[in-house]
């Protein structure tokens, strides 16, 4: 007999406030470990006061909210013993090299692995000899990042990680952040991450939450929402049909004597009342996830 893992995770009806601003109202979110999980939004939809609540370093207005199993305010010791965080603009002290910058890290964390270190300063092609201060944006994130894998967390948060990095770049190098990350002992390596740019991390995360306005608007497993969420084409030898007796997520798109639905719930129904109408030809497909959150998240 088996039970299911405690999640890593456990937040409930998180509510987050600056002044009489709510920047989170009401997230639900339960992520189990050796899962990536995706916060999902625009700016200003609440990832990034979200994170900080699990971090104990944004007020928490209400609600509840567990890592580990424990509280990270009443347990801040323990708990962040067992994380690591990158923020979107990390900092260090600007008298320190990156060398210095790293033993300064290491200092703190019993579990050092210096054998990732070396990897990932030469992967990043860092200058160990260069000052901090010197840095720019996404050498910062780049050096954060060594200083939280390198400590062999069992969490790992990070909030828009390829903030300032190349475009042609940051495919390659989300991948080989998690894959170093998760090199052993994947079934205890819980990463959390806050992003806008959704397309690169399609094949990546295996859970998201989209959040808007501070609120959840979906969270689902990613091959449950490409399930979920599909484009169904058809194509008639007469004019396409203009009345739609089923819901669709957006407009139906005509083109010539093809007609597009993007429908949320599995594409049987549109197929069979497609097929109904006269379609002589009906092809369903999955969504991406950033047509999921575009379809899904109002402007």
């Amino acid at each position: 007999m088996t039970t299911e893992a405690k999640p890593v995770i456990d937040v409930e009806n998180l509510q987050v406030a600056f002044g009489r601003a709510d920047a989170v109202r009401g997230l639900c979110l339960s992520v189990p470990p050796g899962r990536c999980h995706a916060l999902f939004g625009r700016n200003g939809a609440g990832k990034t006061s979200t994170l900080k609540a699990l971090l104990g370093l944004a007020p928490v207005k209400g609600g509840r909210v567990s890592l580990f199993g424990l509280d990270p305010a009443r347990d801040e010791a323990q708990v962040k013993a067992r994380l690591a965080w990158v923020p979107d603009a990390p900092g260090f002290y600007p008298w320190m090299t990156v060398r210095d910058a790293l033993a300064y890290a290491a200092s703190f964390r019993p579990n050092w692995r210096r054998d990732v270190e070396a990897h990932l300063v030469g992967k990043f092609e860092l200058d160990l000899a260069a000052p901090t201060k010197g840095l720019s944006k996404g050498q910062r994130t780049q050096l954060a990042l060594v200083a939280a894998i390198a400590a062999d967390p069992e969490l790992l948060v990070l909030d828009e990680p390829t903030s300032g990095l190349d475009p042609l770049v940051r495919r390659q190098f989300l991948e080989a952040v998690i894959s170093t990350f998760q090199d052993r002992n994947p079934e205890r390596r819980t990463l959390l991450v806050s992003t806008h740019l959704i397309s690169e991390f399609e094949g990546i995360v295996d859970s998201f939450t989209i959040m808007q306005g501070g609120r959840d608007v979906l969270t689902a497993g990613s091959d449950d929402a490409r399930a979920r969420f599909r484009r169904v084409r058809a194509w008639f030898d007469e004019r396409t049909p203009d009345a739609l007796p089923i819901r669709t997520l957006k407009p139906p798109r005509h083109e010539g004597r093809m007609l597009e639905l993007l429908v949320d719930g599995g594409p049987d129904e549109a197929r069979t009342w497609l097929t109904a109408v006269g379609a002589s030809r009906v092809e369903a497909s999955a969504l991406s996830l950033e047509e999921i959150f575009l379809t899904t998240a109002t402007p």
